[in-house]
């Protein structure tokens, strides 16, 4: 419920647009994301960045890979690995049409599936896998 004294801004937000995912091997990364579905449109050689969408007709999903990441020799997630949890977004999540299907293809392709599929509340079906550089990816199928 809404205050009467709180002020909300002014401007409407319409839509997500993208999430920015730090990396440390540009080609790395490249090359994983893009067996995902991502293609590169623009490349920001001023912020080391990119974006990269996944495009498939009514569905665009864009990402921005961040290439100024430092190389870790063990890939963990700061915001989820470590005992302390720091604020933070700890992951995208992206739905899909058959996780089902894409289960079985990350199993086919050798990719980690680091939590398998299973319920998170009443309207979706998830399952989780990291990136090279230990960023989490969720992938929901919506059963609602």
């Amino acid at each position: 419920m809404q205050s009467d004294n709180v002020s909300l801004m002014p401007a409407v937000i319409q839509s997500f647009d993208h999430v920015g995912i730090r990396v440390s091997d540009r080609k790395q990364s490249m090359a994983f994301y893009q067996r995902l579905g991502f293609v590169e449109t623009h490349y920001f050689a001023a912020y080391e960045a990119n974006e990269m969408v996944a495009n498939y007709g009514l569905y665009e999903v864009r990402i921005n890979l961040i290439f100024n990441g430092a190389r870790q020799p063990q890939a963990s997630n700061v915001l989820l690995d470590e005992p302390l949890k720091r604020p933070g977004i700890t992951h995208p999540a992206f739905v899909v049409d058959d996780l089902y299907a894409m289960r079985a293809w990350l199993v086919e392709e050798g990719i980690t599936i680091t939590e398998d599929i299973h319920p998170i509340g009443p309207r979706r079906v998830a399952l989780f896998i990291r990136d090279p550089d230990g960023n989490v990816l969720e992938f929901n199928q919506l059963t609602q």
